[in-house]
């Protein structure tokens, strides 16, 4: 549960503020009784469908980065420090990087890269 909090924490933010609004607008006199209802469920039904499908793909791309790793492929990770020169680093075993749980850490580099936010090369 903490992992998907973890990944998905913003989207669930999101999605409050949209099913709040959904609720003050379907709650004016010019909308019938049953539009709550309906515009609740609507809203309510897509953001889970979103939510957990981009939750189901991101574990899924984790797993494989984490895999890949194992057999020793070299995995793209984005880089937020230095966004004008090096957008992405390129993590290999053979360069002193480690996995810890999700993620990438070396001795060699000052911060640790989520495995949510890798690619395989």
């Amino acid at each position: 549960m903490g992992n998907f909090l973890e990944l998905e924490g913003g989207y669930l933010v999101i999605a409050s503020f949209a099913l709040l609004i959904t609720l003050f607008v379907t709650t004016r006199p010019f909308f019938t009784k049953i539009a709550i209802r309906n515009g609740m469920l609507g809203m309510g039904l897509f953001w889970a469908i979103a939510i957990g499908f981009h939750f189901k793909v991101t574990t899924d791309r984790m797993e494989g980065v984490k895999s890949a790793f194992a057999k020793g492929e070299t995995v793209i990770c984005e880089s937020r420090m230095q966004r004008k020169v090096a957008q992405f680093v390129e993590i290999d075993k053979s360069r002193e990087w480690f996995l810890e749980e999700d993620l990438f850490t070396s001795p060699n580099y000052s911060r640790p890269f989520h495995t949510a936010r890798c690619l395989v090369k």
